[in-house]
């Protein structure tokens, strides 16, 4: 089987408009989740999140591509920018019909489906936009991708909830380990920060009025962010043969399914994930210095991850630095394991562990070292990412240093 690295990183989320930036945040333990601004936010019970602050489209594209463009794909193209031109790759004849694109997202084109409900069922109006289709489709983000860099390789979109982008990256390791593809545009990009996605979470009851504290025992909920983050898989012999800086190695990857609750996570089926990317990535318990945990901030979610880690590590488990960046930057949905995997980057590469921010009070059925309140400098050579989605669906990336 072919190695896997990751030659090109880009992302904008609430913590930076570049991967410096966001790097310069994780590592100073920012705080980018605060009140939001959008229409009709006084109607919601919930007003803060991750969201990205003055964000102008028509400052990054022209206004036939912004008719073209929901939010979500904005996002996916800005990032995907920055990745690509790091890498240094230029997608043109045999390159471009073995590069593709595999992109997470949950909730799509929701901004053009909000605007759109309020124009027929409030407004009135009997027309929409001939373009609302093409902005609100999953797959909207992965086909422009696709076709401003020219990748004429395998194209799709992956949604499984919180899991997409794990799902994604890991489809598309898959494609270049098996020979399938020599590069590969990979991660997520979601933008549900509008009233109508607020509006459907509040009714879950698991969102926090005024902040995301993870493993603390005072944690009561989850806050949503958005953004993008874009990453440039490649084939090692590929990226060795041009000189490309390597920033990390994809190991293993696996996936599991609960099969038991649409909502609730389950110990066992986080744990079989988990010991499957172990497995694939020819990893030991033992040699992982840091996970990434998906850290909702819920008390059902944040107990599960830290029993199954438990469960995984065993002795090694009080060992093991685990945080949840959502403390800083929101949970992404379908996007959050993308802008994840930049910290894991940010370890195996800087020496850096960012931290679980707002931790308060610890919980003794959370009791690990969850890098409260600070980042630490810390020399890791293999790290797991962890993502699990409601509908029992989770995914784990293994990634070492290169």
């Amino acid at each position: 089987m072919k190695r896997v690295v990751i030659t090109g990183q880009g992302t904008i989320n609430a913590l930076g408009r570049n991967v410096a930036q966001t790097h310069a945040s994780l590592s100073e333990g920012r705080l980018g989740i605060g009140p939001m601004q959008f229409q009709d936010i006084d109607r919601l019970s919930i007003k803060i999140g991750g969201q990205v602050q003055d964000f102008q489209p028509e400052d990054h594209f022209n206004r036939q591509e912004i008719s073209l463009y929901d939010r979500f794909t904005q996002f996916a193209l800005y990032a995907a920018r920055e990745a690509i031109a790091q890498s240094g790759l230029s997608f043109t004849d045999e390159l471009a019909a073995q590069s593709g694109v595999v992109l997470g997202t949950a909730g799509g084109g929701l901004q053009t489906q909000d605007e759109n409900y309020r124009s027929v069922y409030e407004a009135g109006k009997n027309r929409v936009h001939p373009f609302v289709v093409p902005r609100l489709m999953n797959n909207a983000a992965a086909s422009h991708v696709s076709m401003v860099h020219n990748l004429q390789g395998p194209s799709f979109t992956v949604a499984t909830a919180c899991a997409s982008s794990n799902h994604a990256m890991g489809q598309a390791f898959n494609l270049i380990r098996s020979g399938m593809s020599k590069v590969m545009v990979t991660g997520g990009s979601e933008a549900m920060l509008c009233f109508g996605g607020i509006k459907a979470w509040e009714g879950l009851r698991v969102m926090s009025p005024d902040a995301c504290r993870p493993f603390s025992a005072d944690r009561n909920g989850m806050v949503q962010g958005e953004g993008a983050a874009i990453f440039v898989f490649e084939e090692y012999e590929h990226a060795r043969a041009r000189g490309a800086e390597i920033l990390a190695e994809l190991a293993g990857f696996a996936m599991t399914s609960d099969a038991s609750d649409i909502v609730m996570p389950s110990r066992l089926g986080a744990a079989r994930a988990m010991r499957g990317a172990l497995r694939d990535a020819g990893l030991a318990a033992d040699q992982i210095g840091y996970i990434n945990a998906h850290g909702t901030g819920t008390a059902a979610n944040d107990k599960t991850e830290c029993a199954a880690v438990s469960d995984v590590f065993g002795a090694h488990a009080d060992r093991v630095m685990i945080s949840s960046t959502k403390s800083m930057h929101g949970h992404l949905i379908g996007a959050t394991g993308a802008v994840e995997l930049l910290a894991c980057i940010l370890a195996l590469k800087n020496g850096i562990i960012a931290p679980t921010i707002s931790y308060r009070e610890p919980d003794p059925e959370c009791a690990l070292d969850v890098v409260p309140n600070e980042a630490r400098e810390a020399k890791v050579s293999a790290v797991l990412t962890n993502a699990f989605a409601f509908g029992g669906l989770n995914a784990v990336l293994a990634l070492r240093a290169v």
